[in-house]
């Protein structure tokens, strides 16, 4: 068995809205303000292209600030903020170590690898804070390899890379969208929503974990 796991919003915080709220309280004053900016900023094709790796933070910041009117200077400090933002979710991270240990009991070909659209910079940024990250045997940041989900030649890329077995692999993500691009592939998607639900879930695939 082999499980894929995302980063943002499965095993790290992402909270967007909370980013653009804080950073600008004037233009995201309500929650709607906040979830619209952080629609304009996060889903719009400049981001895509810093999450490739094609695109440097300092090329966004000038793109967005003037697209969006936003303050060059507090975008940078958002931005610059952004793997502070990045911390572990304590109960995902709880499963983690439960899903290693498990497989570890199991044959020799059960692995964890990761699957993430993460610009370079915060890439960089986690693998350095977090030592538990050396629990995954492999993974793949979209930033090192120029494509990103739900693409499906990222996903064609990691099986390459490691070998995977669609039909014995599990993919967890919370965007539907990329759960939906690994199911073409044949793999195994569960979309997260909280850690007990994806306990639940990966139960239904045979990985029991205790409470």
């Amino acid at each position: 068995m082999t499980i894929v796991f995302d980063f943002g919003a499965v095993l790290f915080t992402w909270r967007p809205a909370d980013l653009l709220r804080r950073h600008f309280p004037v233009r995201a004053a309500s929650a709607p303000q906040a979830a619209e900016l952080a629609q304009a900023v996060f889903s719009h094709a400049d981001w895509h292209q810093f999450d490739r790796g094609v695109l440097a933070m300092d090329a966004v910041v000038t793109r967005t600030a003037a697209r969006l009117g936003l303050a060059p200077a507090a975008l940078t400090r958002m931005m610059e903020s952004i793997p502070d933002h990045l911390a572990p979710m304590q109960d995902t991270l709880a499963l983690l170590t439960q899903l290693r240990a498990l497989l570890e009991q199991q044959a020799q070909a059960s692995k964890l690898y990761f699957l993430s659209n993460m610009p370079a910079p915060y890439a960089r940024a986690l693998v350095q804070r977090h030592d538990f990250l050396q629990c995954f045997d492999g993974g793949v940041f979209s930033s090192e390899v120029a494509l990103i989900k739900p693409e499906a030649e990222i996903y064609a890329l990691i099986e390459r890379r490691y070998a995977l077995a669609p039909a014995s692999t599990i993919f967890i993500d919370d965007n539907a969208a990329n759960v939906h691009a690994a199911q073409a592939r044949g793999w195994r998607g569960i979309r997260f929503e909280s850690a007990s639900q994806l306990q639940a879930e990966l139960a239904q695939h045979d990985l029991v974990l205790w409470p």
